[in-house]
Protein backbone atom coordinates (compact mmCIF):
# COMPACT_ATOMS: atom_id res chain seq x y z
CA UNK A 1 0.00 0.00 0.00
CA UNK A 2 1.03 3.43 -0.87
CA UNK A 3 1.44 4.61 2.65
CA UNK A 4 3.41 8.08 1.30
CA UNK A 5 0.40 9.24 -0.05
CA UNK A 6 -1.20 9.21 3.53
CA UNK A 7 1.67 11.19 4.37
CA UNK A 8 0.49 13.56 2.22
CA UNK A 9 -3.25 13.89 3.19
CA UNK A 10 -1.38 14.61 6.67
CA UNK A 11 1.07 17.32 5.31
CA UNK A 12 -1.74 18.79 3.85
CA UNK A 13 -3.87 19.39 6.75
CA UNK A 14 -0.60 20.58 9.12
CA UNK A 15 -0.19 23.29 6.55
CA UNK A 16 0.43 26.83 8.20
CA UNK A 17 2.66 29.61 8.77
CA UNK A 18 2.64 31.17 12.14
CA UNK A 19 4.15 34.71 10.84
CA UNK A 20 0.87 35.40 8.73
CA UNK A 21 -1.51 35.52 11.82
CA UNK A 22 -1.87 37.39 14.82
CA UNK A 23 -3.17 35.86 18.11
CA UNK A 24 -6.30 36.29 19.26
CA UNK A 25 -6.93 36.46 22.82
CA UNK A 26 -9.71 36.49 25.40
CA UNK A 27 -9.42 36.74 29.06
CA UNK A 28 -5.15 36.26 28.40
CA UNK A 29 -5.80 33.33 26.63
CA UNK A 30 -5.31 32.29 23.09
CA UNK A 31 -8.42 30.91 21.28
CA UNK A 32 -7.69 31.47 17.37
CA UNK A 33 -5.63 33.53 15.37
CA UNK A 34 -6.74 36.12 12.87
CA UNK A 35 -4.64 36.74 9.05
CA UNK A 36 -2.75 40.04 9.27
CA UNK A 37 -4.96 40.60 5.96
CA UNK A 38 -8.06 40.49 7.29
CA UNK A 39 -7.42 43.27 10.18
CA UNK A 40 -8.87 45.88 8.90
CA UNK A 41 -12.23 44.32 9.01
CA UNK A 42 -11.25 44.54 12.59
CA UNK A 43 -9.95 47.92 13.32
CA UNK A 44 -13.10 49.02 11.35
CA UNK A 45 -14.82 48.39 15.10
CA UNK A 46 -12.61 49.78 17.49
CA UNK A 47 -15.10 49.68 19.88
CA UNK A 48 -15.16 45.98 19.59
CA UNK A 49 -11.98 44.78 18.57
CA UNK A 50 -8.70 46.43 19.77
CA UNK A 51 -5.17 44.87 17.93
CA UNK A 52 -1.50 45.90 19.00
CA UNK A 53 1.67 44.24 16.93
CA UNK A 54 1.18 40.99 18.30
CA UNK A 55 -2.43 39.75 19.28
CA UNK A 56 -6.28 40.73 18.45
CA UNK A 57 -8.38 41.27 21.73
CA UNK A 58 -11.69 42.07 22.47
CA UNK A 59 -12.69 45.09 24.52
CA UNK A 60 -12.30 45.37 28.16
CA UNK A 61 -16.02 46.17 28.45
CA UNK A 62 -16.81 42.98 27.22
CA UNK A 63 -16.25 41.12 30.41
CA UNK A 64 -18.95 38.10 29.75
CA UNK A 65 -19.14 35.25 27.21
CA UNK A 66 -22.84 36.99 26.24
CA UNK A 67 -21.23 40.67 26.22
CA UNK A 68 -18.65 39.18 23.57
CA UNK A 69 -21.34 37.12 22.03
CA UNK A 70 -23.55 40.28 21.35
CA UNK A 71 -20.54 42.43 20.26
CA UNK A 72 -19.18 40.34 17.78
CA UNK A 73 -22.49 38.85 16.22
CA UNK A 74 -23.03 42.77 15.46
CA UNK A 75 -20.26 43.18 13.49
CA UNK A 76 -20.64 39.48 11.66
CA UNK A 77 -23.99 40.72 10.81
CA UNK A 78 -22.08 43.79 8.77
CA UNK A 79 -19.78 41.48 7.58
CA UNK A 80 -22.71 39.23 6.30
CA UNK A 81 -24.63 42.11 4.81
CA UNK A 82 -21.95 43.47 2.91
CA UNK A 83 -21.73 39.99 1.40
CA UNK A 84 -18.31 38.95 3.22
CA UNK A 85 -19.42 35.12 4.78
CA UNK A 86 -20.98 33.28 1.86
CA UNK A 87 -22.86 30.22 3.63
CA UNK A 88 -23.63 31.68 6.68
CA UNK A 89 -25.30 29.22 8.92
CA UNK A 90 -27.34 30.98 11.70
CA UNK A 91 -25.37 28.11 13.77
CA UNK A 92 -23.24 29.14 16.87
CA UNK A 93 -19.71 27.53 17.78
CA UNK A 94 -18.60 27.79 21.09
CA UNK A 95 -15.03 29.59 21.82
CA UNK A 96 -12.85 27.96 23.79
CA UNK A 97 -9.03 26.79 24.98
CA UNK A 98 -9.75 23.51 24.24
CA UNK A 99 -12.72 21.05 24.15
CA UNK A 100 -13.19 20.67 27.67
CA UNK A 101 -12.89 23.85 28.84
CA UNK A 102 -15.69 26.70 30.05
CA UNK A 103 -16.69 28.46 26.73
CA UNK A 104 -15.37 32.40 26.43
CA UNK A 105 -18.04 33.24 23.97
CA UNK A 106 -20.17 31.58 21.21
CA UNK A 107 -19.36 32.96 17.18
CA UNK A 108 -21.54 32.34 14.39
CA UNK A 109 -19.85 29.08 12.23
CA UNK A 110 -19.56 30.14 8.81
CA UNK A 111 -16.89 33.02 10.77
CA UNK A 112 -15.08 30.02 13.16
CA UNK A 113 -12.05 29.51 10.54
CA UNK A 114 -11.76 33.95 10.10
CA UNK A 115 -10.98 33.83 13.46
CA UNK A 116 -8.94 30.60 13.82
CA UNK A 117 -11.35 28.93 16.85
CA UNK A 118 -11.39 25.88 17.28
CA UNK A 119 -13.72 24.01 15.94
CA UNK A 120 -15.46 20.84 16.27
CA UNK A 121 -16.88 18.02 14.52
CA UNK A 122 -18.09 14.44 14.66
CA UNK A 123 -17.14 11.50 11.72
CA UNK A 124 -19.12 8.33 11.48
CA UNK A 125 -18.30 5.39 9.46
CA UNK A 126 -21.26 3.28 8.12
CA UNK A 127 -19.80 0.02 8.50
CA UNK A 128 -21.08 -3.17 6.51
CA UNK A 129 -20.16 -7.05 6.56
CA UNK A 130 -21.06 -7.88 2.86
CA UNK A 131 -20.25 -11.52 1.95
CA UNK A 132 -17.74 -11.26 4.66
CA UNK A 133 -15.92 -8.63 2.89
CA UNK A 134 -15.44 -5.20 4.69
CA UNK A 135 -17.77 -2.39 2.87
CA UNK A 136 -18.42 1.18 4.17
CA UNK A 137 -21.24 3.50 3.16
CA UNK A 138 -19.79 6.90 1.16
CA UNK A 139 -21.95 9.99 0.42
CA UNK A 140 -21.49 12.40 -2.11
CA UNK A 141 -21.99 15.80 -1.11
CA UNK A 142 -24.90 17.70 -2.64
CA UNK A 143 -23.87 20.38 -5.53
CA UNK A 144 -26.10 23.31 -3.28
CA UNK A 145 -23.55 22.85 -0.22
CA UNK A 146 -21.54 26.07 0.24
CA UNK A 147 -18.50 24.23 1.35
CA UNK A 148 -16.79 21.47 -0.97
CA UNK A 149 -20.07 20.68 -2.89
CA UNK A 150 -19.73 17.22 -5.04
CA UNK A 151 -17.07 16.10 -2.97
CA UNK A 152 -17.21 12.45 -1.11
CA UNK A 153 -17.99 12.49 2.36
CA UNK A 154 -18.47 9.92 5.41
CA UNK A 155 -22.01 8.62 5.37
CA UNK A 156 -22.77 10.92 8.30
CA UNK A 157 -21.02 13.92 9.55
CA UNK A 158 -21.42 16.98 11.17
CA UNK A 159 -19.82 20.10 13.10
CA UNK A 160 -21.20 20.13 16.93
CA UNK A 161 -22.28 23.50 17.76
CA UNK A 162 -22.71 25.36 21.06
CA UNK A 163 -24.94 23.45 23.24
CA UNK A 164 -24.53 20.40 22.03
CA UNK A 165 -22.44 17.11 22.22
CA UNK A 166 -20.71 14.84 19.79
CA UNK A 167 -22.94 12.26 20.49
CA UNK A 168 -25.98 14.76 20.11
CA UNK A 169 -24.71 15.49 16.82
CA UNK A 170 -24.26 11.77 15.79
CA UNK A 171 -27.90 11.02 16.84
CA UNK A 172 -29.37 14.71 14.95
CA UNK A 173 -26.97 13.43 11.88
CA UNK A 174 -28.03 10.00 11.36
CA UNK A 175 -31.34 10.98 11.28
CA UNK A 176 -31.52 13.88 8.72
CA UNK A 177 -28.76 13.18 6.67
CA UNK A 178 -29.09 8.81 6.35
CA UNK A 179 -31.79 8.41 8.08
CA UNK A 180 -30.73 5.91 10.38
CA UNK A 181 -33.61 5.73 12.86
CA UNK A 182 -32.35 6.30 16.67
CA UNK A 183 -32.90 2.94 17.93
CA UNK A 184 -29.85 1.78 14.73
CA UNK A 185 -27.94 4.67 15.34
CA UNK A 186 -27.47 4.58 19.01
CA UNK A 187 -25.54 1.84 18.70
CA UNK A 188 -22.33 4.06 17.32
CA UNK A 189 -19.21 3.93 19.31
CA UNK A 190 -16.80 6.51 19.80
CA UNK A 191 -13.86 5.19 18.69
CA UNK A 192 -10.63 7.85 17.90
CA UNK A 193 -10.12 11.57 17.06
CA UNK A 194 -8.29 13.12 14.88
CA UNK A 195 -6.49 17.00 14.37
CA UNK A 196 -5.22 19.48 12.36
CA UNK A 197 -4.45 23.29 11.80
CA UNK A 198 -4.92 24.46 8.15
CA UNK A 199 -3.91 27.73 6.78
CA UNK A 200 -6.10 28.67 2.99
CA UNK A 201 -7.92 31.49 1.93
CA UNK A 202 -6.78 33.80 4.79
CA UNK A 203 -8.33 31.42 6.94
CA UNK A 204 -7.25 29.39 9.77
CA UNK A 205 -8.72 25.93 10.53
CA UNK A 206 -8.00 24.09 14.00
CA UNK A 207 -10.10 21.09 13.67
CA UNK A 208 -10.39 18.30 16.20
CA UNK A 209 -12.91 15.95 14.82
CA UNK A 210 -14.27 12.54 16.75
CA UNK A 211 -14.82 9.69 14.95
CA UNK A 212 -17.41 6.52 15.39
CA UNK A 213 -18.08 3.55 13.76
CA UNK A 214 -21.39 2.02 13.44
CA UNK A 215 -22.05 -1.36 12.36
CA UNK A 216 -24.87 -1.65 9.51
CA UNK A 217 -27.24 -4.19 8.43
CA UNK A 218 -26.61 -5.36 5.02
CA UNK A 219 -30.41 -4.51 4.32
CA UNK A 220 -29.86 -0.57 5.53
CA UNK A 221 -30.03 1.72 2.15
CA UNK A 222 -29.68 5.17 3.85
CA UNK A 223 -31.56 7.68 2.37
CA UNK A 224 -30.65 11.77 2.92
CA UNK A 225 -33.39 13.65 4.28
CA UNK A 226 -31.64 17.42 4.73
CA UNK A 227 -31.15 17.66 1.13
CA UNK A 228 -27.16 17.66 2.08
CA UNK A 229 -26.51 14.21 0.09
CA UNK A 230 -26.94 13.98 -3.50
CA UNK A 231 -26.58 10.52 -3.17
CA UNK A 232 -24.80 7.12 -0.90
CA UNK A 233 -22.67 4.13 -2.41
CA UNK A 234 -21.72 0.91 -0.82
CA UNK A 235 -18.00 0.25 -1.32
CA UNK A 236 -15.47 -2.37 -0.52
CA UNK A 237 -12.94 -1.26 1.53
CA UNK A 238 -10.57 -1.67 -1.81
CA UNK A 239 -12.22 1.10 -3.46
CA UNK A 240 -12.35 3.27 -0.75
CA UNK A 241 -8.58 2.80 -0.08
CA UNK A 242 -8.06 3.21 -3.93
CA UNK A 243 -10.29 6.64 -4.18
CA UNK A 244 -8.06 8.14 -1.07
CA UNK A 245 -4.67 7.23 -2.78
CA UNK A 246 -5.12 8.09 -6.04
CA UNK A 247 -8.06 10.68 -6.38
CA UNK A 248 -9.06 13.75 -4.47
CA UNK A 249 -12.41 12.92 -4.51
CA UNK A 250 -13.00 12.93 -1.24
CA UNK A 251 -13.94 16.27 0.93
CA UNK A 252 -10.20 16.72 2.82
CA UNK A 253 -10.88 15.81 6.58
CA UNK A 254 -12.67 12.66 5.77
CA UNK A 255 -9.25 11.15 3.73
CA UNK A 256 -7.67 11.54 7.54
CA UNK A 257 -10.79 9.55 8.83
CA UNK A 258 -10.43 7.32 6.60
CA UNK A 259 -6.77 6.38 7.32
CA UNK A 260 -7.43 6.34 11.06
CA UNK A 261 -9.89 3.43 10.09
CA UNK A 262 -7.28 1.29 7.83
CA UNK A 263 -4.72 2.08 11.24
CA UNK A 264 -7.76 0.80 13.32
CA UNK A 265 -8.88 -2.17 11.30
CA UNK A 266 -5.39 -3.51 10.55
CA UNK A 267 -5.39 -2.88 6.54
CA UNK A 268 -2.26 -0.31 7.86
CA UNK A 269 0.32 -1.64 10.06
CA UNK A 270 3.81 -1.48 12.25
CA UNK A 271 5.54 -3.52 9.02
CA UNK A 272 3.89 -0.87 6.47
CA UNK A 273 6.24 2.36 5.74
CA UNK A 274 5.47 5.35 8.01
CA UNK A 275 3.38 3.41 9.95
CA UNK A 276 4.42 5.23 13.21
CA UNK A 277 4.86 8.67 11.96
CA UNK A 278 1.43 8.23 10.65
CA UNK A 279 -0.26 6.82 13.48
CA UNK A 280 1.36 10.34 15.57
CA UNK A 281 0.52 12.65 13.34
CA UNK A 282 -3.41 12.44 12.76
CA UNK A 283 -3.67 14.12 16.09
CA UNK A 284 -1.66 17.22 15.60
CA UNK A 285 -0.89 18.84 19.26
CA UNK A 286 -1.40 22.12 17.76
CA UNK A 287 -5.13 22.10 17.52
CA UNK A 288 -5.75 20.63 21.33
Amino acid sequence: MNTATFLHWIDAHNAFDPHNYLDFIIEDAVVGAVHRQRLPWLQAHPGVFHIDDARVTLDSRLDTPAARTEAVAGVLAEWRNAGLFPGWRDELYRVSTAFDAPPLMSLERAAASTFGILRYGAHLNGVVHKNGHLHLWIARRALTKPEHPGKLDHIVAGGIPAGLSAWDVVIKECREEANIPPELARHARPVSLISYMIDANLRRHRDLIFIYDLELPETFVPQNTDGEVAEFYLWPIEQVIEAVIATEDFKMNNNLVIIDFLLRYGYVGPDDPHYAVIAQRLRSPVTW
